[in-house]
């Protein structure tokens, strides 16, 4: 039980700091959320949302699943994004992979039995429908690589599709769909330059 008890003590540590520094910033916080994101990301515990774009608690509403998938039977993703959309009113939704990821890596070697063999089947036809994108000569590193690539411009796809979101831009809700992957090993954000958007109403 130490490590729970150390977590505990981790966390009123963490409040008194914020509290010295911004003594009014639980109680702003407690009377509402306000984000402009929404992240769907890898649950990997490398890849924490706030502390990588900087942002503070209630500045960004989170989703996180095994290899950041997009999945249109998916209900609690689709909850998180019902909910983001149409009640927090966010203006951007960032699908988050990132370099390493033990999903796309278990998904290309099938290396996994199980209920998780269902869940990355998704990312195995995403690997099928772009076989001709990897050759026999290409290193494993660029392999996964380029998998984990793929598959965030696939969620992105998969996202712009969804009735959501496609309610969302009919309505003329400002409403912008991006596809990043992060690096563990020098903790930087690529942007695959893949945005999708939908413009106010005039």
């Amino acid at each position: 039980m130490k490590d729970i008890e150390q977590l505990l003590q981790n966390n009123k540590q963490w409040s008194e700091k914020v509290r010295t520094k911004h003594p009014d910033f639980f109680p702003k916080l407690a009377k509402q959320q306000s984000p402009k994101f929404l992240w769907i990301g890898c649950s990997d515990s490398r890849v924490p949302a706030n502390q990588i774009t900087g942002l503070l608690p209630g500045e960004i509403f989170v989703h996180r699943n095994i290899a950041n998938l997009v999945i249109n039977t998916d209900i609690n993703l689709l909850s998180v994004l019902q909910f983001a959309i149409e009640v927090l009113k966010i203006q951007h939704i960032i699908v988050c992979g990132h370099y390493g990821c033990g999903g796309v890596a278990n998904a290309l070697q099938r290396n996994t039995t199980g209920i998780i063999d269902f869940w990355l089947n998704n990312i195995r036809d995403t690997y099928r429908k772009h076989a001709t994108a990897f050759t026999e000569e290409m290193p494993e590193i660029e392999r996964l690589n380029l998998l984990t690539e793929l598959n965030v411009k696939q969620q992105v796809e998969n996202l712009s599709n969804c009735s959501i979101i496609s309610d969302a831009w009919k309505q003329g809700q400002a409403l912008y769909l991006h596809g990043w992957v992060y690096s563990i090993q020098d903790g930087i954000i690529k942007d695959l330059e893949i945005t999708r958007q939908g413009e106010p109403s005039a």
